[in-house]
């Protein structure tokens, strides 16, 4: 069965601002701000009062799938400038001591496995890292920033055709975003 039209309602938090200007979502909070494009050509967005409301008429599938995967955008972006996104990564050196250092923004792996030259990342905007050893903290208002600096950290110590239960060396993430990972 087909329906006429969707309309959709996402309630905005107190103490978060929301400005909407040709699809692109500002959402401002305690801990930040974050910035997201979103340009649907058969949806209307529209900001109201303390919520903001999506129409669809004679929507498809593509269309209702589009509204709810916005809604979840949204929601991890409140969550995000009112709690930010914390991701935590352990570092792991059996064999070699391995050194972790923060130089600006690059994070830069010594002695990985024996290597004499160092691995290097550079962090992107708007995420702040801090090295404890041995511990790495990553976070930022924007959950997906901090999930791909993280992500990038873990990858940077990767190594290929190695089983990973053996060669326990290199970086792991051990909190994603408040939940621990086993």
């Amino acid at each position: 069965m087909k329906l006429d039209k969707i309309e959709y309602k996402v309630e905005i938090p107190e103490k978060v601002t929301v400005d909407v200007k040709d699809g692109l979502f500002t959402v401002k909070g305690a801990k930040g701000e974050v910035k997201r494009k979103f340009i649907f050509p058969k949806i209307r967005i529209e900001k109201k009062d303390n919520a903001i409301y999506f129409l669809a008429l004679k929507p498809t599938k593509r269309e209702k799938a589009a509204i709810y995967t916005t809604e979840a955008h949204l929601k991890n972006m409140f969550k995000g400038v009112l709690e930010g996104s914390i991701y935590k990564l352990k570092i792991c050196s059996g064999h070699f001591p391995m050194k972790v250092s923060l130089k600006g923004n690059v994070i830069e792996v010594k002695n990985f496995m024996g290597e004499t030259v160092p691995r290097t990342l550079k962090i992107k905007p708007y995420v702040d890292v801090k090295i404890q050893e041995p511990e790495i903290t990553v976070t930022s208002p924007d959950k997906e920033l901090s999930g791909q600096t993280a992500a990038a950290i873990e990858q940077i110590c990767r190594r290929a055709n190695f089983d990973r239960r053996i060669f326990q060396d290199g970086i792991y993430i051990t909190l994603k975003d408040g939940i621990e990972v086993k």
